[in-house]
C-alpha cells in the first residue's frame, strides 16, 4: 500500500479518478491561469466574441458527445490538461521514480540534454506527441479521457508530480494501460515498440506492471467519473478558447436526430407500462416510486 495514515486516507475520499463529486485536478489547475487570460481577452478584444450562436432562423452544434467525442479535439484538450499540471505542479516536486525518467529510461537514441528536467514543455509538444501515438496505434477518443483519469489517479496514488523530466512516460505508460482496458481491440506492448522504434518490450513490460501497481490495480473507470472527466474538458476548452467546431444544423441531422429522440421517449414510455403493470400486482398497496438512478 502506498497511503498510510489518516490524512492519506481522507485525500482518497476526494480522489477525482474514484470519486464523481470530486473536481479533476487539471481543471483547479488551470483556474488562475484561465482568469489571466479571460482578462487579457477582454482587453484586447473590448469585450468581443467570436463565438458562434444559434438563432431562430440557424442552429449551430458541434459532433461531440459524451459517448462519442471528438477524437482530434478531445487530444487538443487532453493535452492542455497535462500541460497545465507540469506548469502548476507543487514546487517541492512529490516523489520521483526511476521508472518514469526519461534520463534512466530514454524513448529514443538521442542523447537526453542535461537540462531535460528544467523546461516546462510547451502545449504543441505534448499533443503533438499524444496525437502520434493514438493515430499510430488508431486509439479512440474515450481512449483519451481514460489516459487522463489513470494520469491523475497515478499522481494522486502515489503523491507524485509530473514534471519535464518524466512526463513523456507518464503519458505513455497511461495511453498503454487505457488502449489495454478500454479498446476492444487492445494494442501489444510491442505495437508501440514499432511506433517509439528505440524502446524495447522489456521497458514496455516492466512501464505497464509499475504503473499498474502504483494505481494499486485499481482500472475501474466508473461512468459517472468518465462523464464528469468529459465535461471538465469541455469547461477547460471553453475557458481557454479552444471551442469545438460549429457546424449549422442540417435538415438530415435533424432527422437523425428526432429519430434517437422518438426512440428514446419510446422506450421510456415502455419502461414506465413495464412499471404500471408490476405494480398492479401487490393488490395497489403501494405505488409507483419512481427513484433517481446512480451510474457506476
Amino acid at each position: 500500500m502506498i497511503y498510510s495514515g489518516p490524512n492519506q486516507k481522507l485525500n482518497m475520499e476526494y480522489n477525482p479518478s474514484d470519486h464523481p463529486r470530486a473536481s479533476t485536478i487539471f481543471l483547479s489547475k488551470s483556474q488562475n491561469d484561465v482568469r489571466d487570460k479571460r482578462k487579457s481577452l477582454f482587453i484586447n478584444n473590448h469585450g468581443t466574441s467570436r463565438r458562434k450562436y444559434s438563432s431562430c432562423s440557424t442552429i449551430f452544434l458541434d459532433d461531440n458527445t459524451v459517448s462519442q467525442p471528438n477524437l482530434k479535439y478531445t487530444i487538443k484538450c487532453v493535452a492542455l490538461a497535462i500541460y497545465y499540471h507540469i506548469k502548476n505542479r507543487d514546487t517541492d516536486g512529490g516523489m520521483l521514480l526511476d521508472i518514469f525518467d526519461e534520463k534512466l529510461h530514454p524513448l529514443s537514441k538521442s542523447e537526453v540534454p542535461l537540462d531535460y528536467n528544467q523546461h516546462d514543455p510547451e502545449q504543441k509538444q505534448i499533443y503533438r506527441f499524444v496525437r502520434t501515438l493514438f493515430s499510430a496505434a488508431q486509439l479512440t477518443a474515450e481512449c483519451a479521457i481514460v489516459t487522463l483519469v489513470y494520469l491523475e489517479r497515478l499522481l494522486t496514488y502515489a503523491e507524485m508530480d509530473i514534471c519535464p523530466g518524466n512526463w513523456k512516460r507518464i503519458v505513455l505508460g497511461a495511453i498503454l494501460l487505457a488502449s489495454k482496458v478500454w479498446d476492444d481491440q487492445a494494442v501489444w506492448n510491442v505495437d508501440y515498440c514499432q511506433i517509439l522504434k528505440d524502446i524495447t518490450v522489456e521497458d514496455m513490460n516492466e512501464l505497464e506492471r509499475q504503473f499498474l501497481e502504483l494505481l494499486q490495480f485499481n482500472i475501474n473507470v466508473p461512468s459517472s467519473v468518465y462523464a464528469k472527466y468529459y465535461f471538465d474538458l469541455r469547461s477547460l476548452s471553453e475557458s481557454n478558447n479552444l471551442s469545438f467546431p460549429l457546424e449549422p444544423l442540417s435538415r438530415d441531422k435533424a432527422q437523425k436526430l428526432e429519430a434517437i429522440s422518438r426512440l428514446c421517449d419510446d422506450k421510456y414510455k415502455d419502461v414506465r407500462r413495464a412499471a404500471r403493470k408490476r405494480s398492479a400486482s401487490t393488490d395497489n398497496l403501494c405505488g409507483i416510486r419512481w427513484v433517481p438512478a446512480i451510474l457506476s
